[in-house]
């Protein structure tokens, strides 16, 4: 069985989810291939998604402008208004999918079209996974089309979501977070020494894990001066993804500071897993990706809210407020150290070993 999988890069969940279902789905489905026909089509297509990551990155509290933009400038909700579909197409039709699924937004309408018009009628399946936590401002009405075969989300207020926009009931599914392999299953015993030992720190100090996104966002600076001037007896273990700037320029603070920290590059998923499920406190911005794996593992999170809120993700903190006891953000990573020695909030929800609801579910479709 072919799974295709459509993606874009903007932002960092939705190529996370991507990448995991095709890891799954290679394990005894079939073939899976991932195509981003915004990255890989017309030159305006690419440039926006370049523009969301530079906003995300330097702006956040601008992208309601643009977020509003793309709902209602409508670019590719029908397939007459796509530009550039030649490659793409060619691509489908060499792969020939029994099962088209989307992890993005702007990609389930004029492509969903494209697609399913290209490819004989008994294939082209078609699926839509949100990654969306909960409802909100950011929660985009492109994410629906009641001509999709199923629309899947990794909880109730997903789906919940969807259909008060408009999405049948009948086809909505609330099938668990879809992540990474690391990320299923419970933490073993000795995961906590393996932890201590591998980033070599000690376990009579609390651990806090300052995150990065896909765009190396950060504010880790701030926060390791912050705690440097508190004195607080802690340790820190700053994320730079693919930064090699930050990393550099962290690594030469260390002569400085008293504070104990690391700077590490890009993590894979068990080395993500292993550093979520044994911090004490993770400090991040609130996008779907990166809360999804802080809720697989149990982390408490304070939210960075600094330069302002992104819509899409207010979506997740709605869904935080909803399930933990509150929620803790600021708009000063300065405040950190203050804001630790209160009790941080954490959801866990049950992980399974693998995300079988979801597998099942595009299988079935696929046999019939």
């Amino acid at each position: 069985m072919n799974l295709l999988i459509l993606s874009s890069s903007t932002g960092g969940g939705h190529e996370m989810r991507a990448n995991a279902l095709k890891s799954w789905w290679t394990e005894g489905k079939g073939e899976a291939r991932i195509l981003r026909p915004l990255e890989n089509g017309f030159k305006l297509y690419r440039w926006g998604t370049s523009l969301y990551n530079l906003i995300q990155k330097n702006l956040p509290l601008f992208h309601y402008l643009y977020f509003y933009f793309l709902e209602y400038a409508s670019l590719h909700r029908g397939p007459r208004r796509i530009i550039g579909s030649k490659n793409l197409l060619s691509e489908v039709k060499d792969f020939s999918p029994d099962l088209v699924l989307s992890v993005h937004a702007h990609l389930n309408h004029g492509y969903f079209r494209l697609i399913r018009d290209c490819l004989p009628a008994q294939k082209g399946k078609f699926v839509i996974f949100c990654g969306e936590l909960d409802d909100g401002h950011g929660f985009s009405r492109h994410w629906i089309n009641p001509d999709a075969d199923l629309f899947a989300g990794p909880f109730e207020e997903t789906c919940q979501a969807a259909v008060r926009r408009g999405m049948p009931e009948k086809k909505t599914m609330a099938t668990g977070p879809l992540l990474r392999k690391a990320f299923y299953g419970k933490a073993g015993q000795s995961d906590r020494e393996d932890f201590l030992r591998k980033y070599g720190l000690s376990d009579s100090l609390k651990t806090y894990v300052l995150g990065t996104g896909a765009n190396g966002v950060n504010r880790h600076r701030e926060v390791i001066d912050a705690f440097d001037r508190s004195g607080d007896r802690c340790q820190l273990l700053a994320l730079c993804g693919k930064n090699e700037v930050t990393l550099a320029e962290l690594n030469r603070m260390k002569d400085r500071v008293k504070v104990p920290f690391m700077a590490l590059p890009e993590l894979s998923a068990p080395e993500m897993a292993l550093v979520l499920r044994n911090a004490d406190c993770l400090f991040a911005r609130p996008g779907a990706g990166m809360t999804t794996e802080a809720i697989a593992c149990g982390t408490p999170v304070v939210f960075d809210l600094s330069r302002g809120m992104m819509p899409q993700e207010s979506n997740n903190l709605n869904f935080w407020k909803k399930r933990a006891t509150n929620v803790v953000t600021t708009s000063r990573p300065s405040r950190l150290p203050e804001l630790v020695t209160r009790r941080i909030p954490f959801i866990q929800v049950k992980m399974e070993k693998k995300p079988g609801k979801l597998l099942d579910a595009l299988e079935g479709l696929v046999r019939g």
